[in-house]
């Protein structure tokens, strides 16, 4: 069984010394770009704060007491968190697409936003205080539900056919989005205000306590990731060519779900619903030529930060006074995106 990754299939798994030294270096040019994304995001919004003086704030003291809150107290942690979140989704999507060997799974369409959404909601609705640790683990067993769901149906014959596993995923996402709506219709009205807002994606209300959660959890799941890359990679020449190289199938796809699920799902609690990142990113850096995951998951993790921190940096400055919530610009862009995969596959 080959990938269903157009021309990136099993003979992309062979690379030459040279070629992997010339993918490092390309790497450069990403992290270049993120240090970068980060000074001027700090300085863009309602209030324009120089380059320098960004610079000074981070390096020394800022000039004024006003520069120092917005920079520091302000711009700072959503900046941060926006970069983990970004790199957190775009990690995902590239581990659930090689995982599943799917090229169209994505923690959205593949429901894990929906459970990790419906996990939150119901926290709220409940009015259960167990501080961000309940939230996080209500997010998660969301999020593990969706999995589960998903796997109850892919675990079947019909798995071998890699558009069932995309399907279950964008029915069982319904299905969660559903029982949303229904609690957020049944709440209380100022709650369902605020959490319909928290659904479309935000990160205006980051703090050093977010910032934490989130960039310890994607960190670590990365580096687990990273560790099973080469049995992730072995996944993309099919179940039984994988099982024939030593790799425990059932196990890797399943710690890989459960990793992305977790990651996905303290995500969520923070950010709430931001959608297509992980579908994106790793089309994009595949097109580059970066397919195996020692590659690709530095590079999914530079540029999914960056693309989400102009997002952000786009929905505060677009409308004066006012934010556009970041799942509606991801899934405006996300959807046309998701389009033209499906006409590339089918042309």
């Amino acid at each position: 069984m080959t990938s269903p990754f157009n021309k990136y299939d099993a003979s992309n798994l062979d690379g030459s010394k040279s070629k992997n030294s010339n993918k490092v270096q390309k790497l450069l040019l990403p992290l270049l770009l993120l240090l970068i994304s980060v000074t001027l995001a700090l300085g863009l919004g309602s209030v324009y704060i120089p380059f320098s003086e960004v610079l000074y704030c981070l390096t020394e003291q800022c000039s004024s007491p006003i520069n120092s809150m917005i920079v520091q107290d302000i711009r700072l942690p959503r900046v941060l968190l926006a970069l983990f979140a970004g790199a957190g989704l775009a990690v995902a999507g590239a581990v659930l697409q090689n995982s599943t060997n799917n090229s169209l799974a994505d923690p959205y369409l593949f429901g894990i936003v929906s459970g990790a959404g419906l996990g939150a909601i119901l926290y709220n609705v409940l009015n259960i205080q167990l501080g961000t640790i309940g939230m996080s683990l209500f997010a998660f067993l969301g999020a593990l539900l969706s999995v589960t769901l998903v796997m109850s149906v892919a675990i079947s014959k019909a798995y071998k056919k890699t558009e069932t596993l995309i399907l279950t995923g964008v029915a069982v996402s319904f299905m969660l989005a559903a029982a949303s709506q229904f609690l957020l219709y049944v709440s209380e009205p100022m709650a369902a205000n605020r959490i319909i807002f928290w659904l479309m994606g935000s990160v205006a209300f980051a703090n050093a306590e977010s910032v934490t959660w989130v960039s310890t959890t994607v960190i670590t799941s990365s580096i687990v990731l990273w560790l099973l890359r080469d049995n992730i990679d072995a996944l993309l020449l099919g179940d039984e060519q994988a099982k024939s190289l030593g790799v425990n199938v059932d196990l890797v796809r399943i710690l890989a779900l459960l990793i992305t699920s977790a990651m996905t799902a303290i995500i969520v609690a923070f950010c709430g619903g931001i959608g297509f990142v992980g579908l994106m990113i790793p089309h994009i850096i595949r097109w580059f030529g970066f397919v195996k995951m020692r590659q690709l998951l530095p590079m999914v993790f530079v540029v999914g930060a960056v693309f989400l921190i102009w997002v952000d940096v786009i929905a505060r400055v677009s409308i004066p006074n006012q934010e556009i919530p970041l799942g509606v610009i991801t899934s405006a862009c996300g959807s046309l995106f998701f389009l033209l995969i499906l006409k590339r596959r089918v042309s």
